[in-house]
């Protein structure tokens, strides 16, 4: 049986990746939805460095608030 730090990991892992493969697919596709793109990223990492603080894995923390940061970047270039 998962622990509820076992759960949130993978709340966090699933939804964090499925966000990010829709990022990407937003901003590679042109299409207009840079926005909801860059609002997808800014999630995602949020979701990635909660599983980073979870788990304690520091580097990775420092990259998704790189990851946040370009997503703020992002969102304010293209409102």
């Amino acid at each position: 049986m998962k622990t509820k730090k076992q759960k949130l990991i993978s709340l966090f892992e699933i939804t964090g990746s499925a966000l990010a493969i829709v990022y990407a697919l937003l901003i590679a596709s042109n299409t207009g939805n840079e926005i909801l793109g860059f609002a997808l990223l800014l999630v995602s990492a949020v979701m990635f460095a909660g599983w980073a603080i979870i788990d304690k894995r520091w580097a990775f923390l420092t990259l998704q608030v790189f990851y946040a940061a370009s997503a703020i970047i992002g969102l304010i270039r293209w409102a």
